[in-house]
């Protein structure tokens, strides 16, 4: 079984296609983007409707307050309707002003407007933008 350090997490963890995804997600957000890893959580638990969930990363900003919600999947599987329903639903605990959703192949980052509405984005903020919002 193969295994990828998560710097996060601090552990090794199963290299699943997600998981290489997820890992992907986290170097790029740390490495280009200047995120700090102190910031970031992987699999952020929360509870919705009483039942609980995990998130694969949340981003908070410097007074530790969710600013980014990630959900990563597989490269096989397509980014559907149901995929953006699941982080809109997570969205309504976290209340972040941004979501990127990928496999790795497609990204979308989105972010929420004054009124609840989603607007694509074509670039990702950087840490201090973040902490802005």
């Amino acid at each position: 079984m193969d295994k990828i350090f998560d710097p996060i997490r601090k552990k090794f963890v199963k290299l699943t296609p997600e998981e290489q995804v997820r890992q992907h997600v986290i170097r790029t957000l740390t490495g280009c983007y200047g995120y700090p890893e102190t910031h970031l959580a992987v699999e952020y638990g929360f509870k919705y409707n009483n039942l609980q969930y995990r998130s694969d990363v949340v981003v908070f900003n410097r007074a530790l307050q969710p600013r980014l919600l990630v959900e990563c999947k597989a490269p096989s599987v397509k980014l559907s309707m149901d995929v953006i329903d699941q982080v809109v639903r997570y969205n309504r605990v976290l209340d972040v002003p941004f979501i990127l959703i990928t496999n790795g192949e497609v990204f979308y980052l989105c972010r929420r407007d004054a009124q609840g509405d989603y607007l694509q984005q074509s670039r990702m903020p950087s840490f201090d933008e973040l902490c802005q919002e």
